[in-house]
């Protein structure tokens, strides 16, 4: 889930997620992401998606979910070796 670089001469830019990698594991992850708004509507990475994406188109909504997981795959990676919780998620006991 990451940018797929473009570049021509001094020319250089990032365009669409790329495609590249486990397609299963990209699919799950989109519904992690689903999961997250539907479950954790506080949480900073909810709140962000909301402004940034809520208003929007449904592709507009699509592509934000897709930026959603990632970022979600960054703070699963965060928890797991540094022992973050992501902003504003909220526990059960």
């Amino acid at each position: 889930m990451t940018p797929t670089p473009y570049q021509s001469g001094d020319e250089s830019r990032e365009q669409g997620i790329s495609k590249a990698g486990n397609r299963p594991m990209r699919a799950i992850a989109i519904e992690i992401a689903w999961g997250w708004l539907r479950h954790q509507p506080q949480s900073e990475l909810s709140l962000w998606y909301q402004e940034r994406f809520g208003h929007g188109s449904k592709r507009m909504r699509k592509i934000g979910i897709v930026a959603l997981a990632r970022k979600l795959l960054i703070a699963l990676w965060r928890y797991l070796e540094y022992g973050e919780i992501p902003a504003g998620a909220q526990l059960k006991p």
